[in-house]
């Protein structure tokens, strides 16, 4: 059976990284952010100004998760909020036409200071600092190994992995959520919520980063050809 051909949306993100097709859930967000990007009062904010707000929102989510009792709820909120926005810097880049190398660069930046408030989140809301730490290190070894990898001559993200930042924002938004309305901890271990889904994110951010590496592999040539600078040049 043919897959149905994808809208301009999905065309359009395709595009910009080379040629990777988005899973089923990935596709529903970029279509969810595709169409707020549509809305006028979205479409006429700079793609910048929107990867910026995207920290600061997340940003707020800390304080909120750190206060306890029912505010993790708010941290919640702000952590999905800023995930729409982080999607949305790319969307309105794309739909007006201003997507460009600087642009990428200031995404990329925001997006790798948001996942550290990410991780901060969990700790704050209870998750082992030495799995907070080992998640921290699990994401940034992700992104600087597919940015090593593109520089290399990978093709775009080489692979929409398990990890993506959509995974990283769900889980701590529901460790948020869970915190806010049972602080006692998950019913079935016992263990607080931000113990739980640091452990899922864990688990979650191995398994992308050998779906990276396979990729990587595949992709990335095997010599420096003229095209391509030797190492230190």
């Amino acid at each position: 059976m043919e897959m149905p051909e994808p809208d301009a949306g999905l065309r359009g993100w395709t595009a910009l990284h080379a040629g990777v097709r988005p899973d089923v859930v990935s596709r529903g967000w970029i279509r969810l952010v595709q169409g707020l990007a549509a809305l006028g009062p979205v479409s006429r904010v700079p793609p910048d100004v929107l990867s910026l707000l995207g920290v600061l929102v997340v940003a707020a989510a800390w304080p909120a998760a750190a206060a306890g009792e029912r505010w993790p709820l708010l941290a919640a909120a702000l952590v999905v909020v800023s995930g729409v926005l982080d999607g949305l810097d790319g969307a309105v880049a794309l739909r007006a036409g201003r997507a460009r190398p600087l642009g990428a660069v200031v995404d990329a930046g925001a997006d790798r200071l948001g996942d550290l408030v990410l991780v901060a989140v969990l700790g704050v809301l209870g998750a082992p600092l030495p799995l907070c730490a080992a998640v921290a290190v699990l994401v940034l070894l992700h992104e600087y190994l597919r940015a090593r990898a593109q520089a290399a001559g990978m093709p775009g993200v080489g692979a929409v992995t398990v990890a993506e930042r959509p995974t990283r924002v769900i889980v701590v938004a529901v460790a948020a959520l869970g915190a806010g309305v049972s602080p006692a901890g998950t019913p079935w271990t016992g263990w607080s919520w931000a113990a739980v889904c640091a452990g899922i994110w864990a688990v979650l951010g191995a398994v992308g980063l050998i779906q990276l590496v396979l990729a990587v592999v595949r992709t990335v040539p095997a010599r420096f050809g003229p095209d391509l600078p030797e190492p230190g040049r």
